[in-house]
């Protein structure tokens, strides 16, 4: 094959590949690691990625954390994009600035989390019209904080759709001394889900997020109650599969879970084909002791300059 044949189809591949995106809404979540500004806030516990910290950041790396973050959002290439481990509005502004094939609209609210890490979300205002949007505070049993779910409401291809972004407490501090938070933002959320289907039954709805707990583990089988499902549970014990790597060992905490509205053939449905794991080369280590884990940006105090320690995921809404 000639240079002008090979031309041609990538150009004919682009075109379709292109069609074929226009016809479905596509939705991705990730996991940034630590986007945080260069101020220290006194408010946040955000001292060690401020000028001066102990990580020793500056503009330079800072500068190399958006480059690399727009990187990823580039090779998603979603119209709505959820986000977690962001600092601000500031931070999300920059990422923003610096994926240039969209001009995202942000929604984002500064939430109680120590660390000040919130959840957010970008998106294509062609693609997709947002109603209303929300912080859902989450005062978990134990009187602690953390970060707030995100819910969004909006509006299809005149199909409504409720998104709910979410960050589950971490296993920081032993497993079994975290799995009582999770049942208690399990719980909210599901609250949340009931009162939306008290007015409307069919209603549609996605929950994006790093739930720090795998699909089948028992939080978030509670959520199967109401009929949710996890697209990523049939990737379970597949080898190499996972968003996350902890002691060699790969995990699905981030997810996209469904309920049964976007299961069925009525209005707004998953492209159950499109679930996918932004799992190229460039993301995982490729050598040495940490071989496969995600190229994260940072390792404790040590620049790695990757992107992240979690992986992106992706899927698509077809309008039926």
């Amino acid at each position: 094959m000639n240079a002008n044949s090979i031309k041609y189809l990538i150009i004919l591949l682009f075109i379709v590949n292109q069609s074929l995106s226009q016809g479905a809404l596509s939705i991705g979540f990730w996991n940034v690691e630590n986007l945080f500004d260069l101020e220290n806030n006194p408010h946040k516990n955000d001292d060690e990625f401020a000028l001066n910290g102990r990580k020793n950041v500056d503009k330079k790396i800072y500068d190399l954390k958006i480059k690399n973050s727009s990187e990823v959002i580039r090779d998603l290439n979603v119209d709505i994009l959820g986000l977690c481990e962001v600092e601000n509005m500031a931070v999300l502004k920059d990422l923003n600035n610096s994926y240039y094939e969209r001009d995202y609209k942000i929604i984002h609210y500064e939430s109680p989390d120590r660390r000040g890490i919130d959840n957010a979300l970008m998106y294509d205002e062609n693609r997709f019209k947002v109603l209303s949007s929300l912080p859902i505070t989450n005062n978990l049993e134990n009187r602690g904080t953390t970060r707030d779910i995100l819910y969004v409401k909006g509006s299809y291809e005149n199909q409504i759709l409720h998104i709910f972004i979410n960050h589950w407490p971490s296993n920081y501090g032993g497993k079994e001394k975290s799995i009582p938070k999770r049942l208690s933002t399990a719980k909210l959320l599901l609250n949340e889900i009931k009162k939306i289907q008290l007015y409307d039954q069919w209603a549609e709805i996605i929950l994006l997020g790093d739930f720090n707990e795998n699909p089948d583990d028992s939080n978030i089988k509670l959520l199967e109650e109401i009929g949710l499902v996890s697209l990523m549970k049939p990737m379970v014990d597949m080898p190499k599969t996972g968003t996350y790597v902890y002691r060699g060992k790969d995990y699905l905490y981030d997810q996209i879970i469904v309920n049964q509205g976007l299961m069925d053939s009525e209005n707004l449905k998953i492209n159950s084909r499109s679930i996918s794991i932004l799992d190229l080369p460039k993301y995982r280590q490729q050598e040495g002791k940490y071989k496969h884990y995600p190229f994260r940006f940072w390792a404790g105090n040590r620049l790695l300059g990757g992107y992240s320690d979690h992986l992106a995921i992706r899927v698509e809404i077809i309008n039926l």
